[in-house]
């Protein structure tokens, strides 16, 4: 049960990162993906593992919060295709979860399908430097997470390794590219 309310928080993380423009609802998406993760991540792989997810995603969405345009900019005009790729992607992720791929840790399946999928969408998709800076920090939280999915324990450094990305997503330039 926690752990499907824990994969409807790391998607509902996932869909604001798609559908906001701003810092403040960037930010709100990478604490809710990450601690949604995190909570998955805890129930299949241990509470080392997990609070380095926790840690990463949190310092990620700090750094988000304190750079960029101050405003939520949640659903700005014309973010009605992000709004259906957000409930098409929760629901492909939900069918591949739940109903074809067949063993334990379907809510491990589903957080990890969805994040990363909504998560790439955003980052080819957007020309903007901090949508795609927060949407690679949850990238990077995923992958990690998907190491649970092995029959073998991978140890924390998958785990360590994507708070360090996550967070270090952070302090990289915030760059515009421009066609020639």
């Amino acid at each position: 049960m926690i752990e499907g309310i824990a994969a409807f928080v790391a998607w509902l993380g996932a869909a604001l990162l798609v559908l906001s423009d701003a810092r403040r609802g960037l930010a709100l998406g990478i604490a809710l993906a990450a601690s949604g993760i995190a909570i998955v991540v805890w129930s299949t792989s241990g509470p080392t593992e997990a609070a380095l997810i926790a840690i990463g995603g949190a310092v990620a969405a700090t750094r988000r919060l304190m750079i960029g345009n101050d405003a939520w900019g949640v659903m700005p005009p014309g973010s009605t295709p992000r709004l259906i790729l957000c409930i098409a992607g929760g629901l492909l992720a939900l069918w591949i979860g739940l109903g074809v791929t067949g063993g334990h840790s379907a809510a491990l399946r589903f957080t990890v399908l969805v994040t990363l999928g909504l998560a790439g969408a955003r980052v080819l998709s957007s020309d903007d430097a901090p949508a795609q800076l927060s949407s690679l920090a949850v990238m990077a939280l995923a992958v990690a997470a998907a190491a649970g999915l092995s029959s073998e324990a991978p140890g924390p450094w998958p785990y360590a390794a994507a708070a360090l990305i996550a967070a270090g997503s952070g302090w990289l330039p915030l760059v515009r590219l421009r066609a020639a």
